[in-house]
């Protein structure tokens, strides 16, 4: 079968290198997927640039999305069989025309969901209703503040938030990007470039601050957005993009930026933080993982949740899909077909 193996870290041009390779092998509680298309993430960039802990050793098969067609089933394996259409969270190996899955981190869709609309139903849409339905336990007129709100994730937390009622501030770094918060529900679009998000923020909120805050950028941002919550508020962080691209002296000041904070503080104020990484919530909790990608499906089907695509391209191509999600240009999914 084909791969995209990436070979060495750095720029999106010279790593990554198409490969015949064996297919990938199935064991217990295991399915093979056919690969129609997968999916593109942060953490990917950052595995890329040799910035990722959980990458695997080079050369590796990095990516987390895939849709397509069970070949093959393992034993124990009882929620699809072969020939169904699925959408899938792999442990990396989604850059591959044939991929290995955990059952409990597949669900069925139908026949004619679009394939580039399903490689964000995984990590991207699972990590935020993980987020915002199993940790932050949000209500109607809370007032939430969602960082890079154009992205995958930032996209569908926004309509979770706009479906449960939520007052929703959204941050981009375009004025394109504000028209497209706009479209989709954002109540209070603001320009993270040129303007301070706390003060725009502070303006509406006043000294009672938002109930919620969700930031996949670190450093900085997370000061600011401690500041804004008020009593009871939380914050998560599911993500560091700060550090993308950084070099060591960007990185150590992206870690600083995170600040440093005591317990006692946390409980005086009665504020709280809250860490996300769905890599961990699948190894270690792959029935919460399961519920959460069966409830999105869900969520689709009665057209609660509608994915926006940012662009798609060939396998061939991934050197220029990586290029353009490392931009910061994209609203939405970014997806790669076979």
């Amino acid at each position: 079968m084909k791969a995209a193996v990436l070979v060495r870290n750095g720029k999106a041009d010279n790593s990554f290198e198409i490969q015949e390779i064996e297919k990938p092998k199935v064991g217990p509680g295991q399915v093979l997927i056919k690969v129609e298309a997968f999916g593109l993430n942060f953490a990917d960039i950052m595995a890329r640039q040799g910035n990722y802990q959980d990458c695997p050793p080079l050369p590796a098969i990095i990516g987390y999305d895939v849709v397509g067609e069970v070949t093959e089933i393992g034993s124990g394996v009882d929620n699809v069989k072969v020939g169904d259409r699925v959408t899938s969270m792999t442990r990396f190996g989604g850059y591959a025309e044939y991929a290995v899955a955990d059952y409990r981190a597949c669900a069925k869709i139908n026949k004619d969901y679009p394939a580039e609309k399903a490689t964000a139903l995984t990590t991207q849409y699972c990590t935020a209703y993980y987020c915002f339905n199993e940790q932050m336990n949000l209500h109607k007129g809370d007032k939430v503040l969602i960082h890079a709100a154009a992205g995958g994730v930032g996209t569908a937390l926004v309509q979770m938030a706009k479906d449960r009622g939520c007052e929703i501030f959204g941050t981009a770094g375009s004025d394109s990007k504000l028209v497209y918060l706009k479209s989709i529900g954002v109540d209070h679009p603001i320009n993270y470039r040129t303007q301070d998000f706390e003060v725009e923020v502070r303006k509406i909120v006043g000294e009672a601050g938002v109930d919620a805050v969700f930031d996949p950028v670190g450093g900085k941002s997370v000061k600011k957005g401690l500041k804004l919550l008020g009593s009871g508020g939380r914050i998560l962080l599911f993500g560091a993009s700060d550090m993308t691209g950084a070099n060591i002296f960007g990185k150590i000041g992206t870690g600083l930026g995170f600040g440093f904070y005591h317990p006692v503080e946390f409980m005086l104020s009665s504020k709280a933080m809250i860490g996300v990484n769905m890599l961990r919530i699948g190894d270690n909790r792959p029935m919460v993982l399961k519920r959460c990608l069966e409830n999105v499906v869900r969520l689709v089907e009665e057209g609660i949740l509608d994915p926006t695509v940012a662009k798609v391209f060939k396998a061939e191509n991934l050197a220029e899909a990586h290029a353009y999600l490392e931009g910061r240009s994209s609203m939405g999914k970014v997806s790669v077909m076979w």
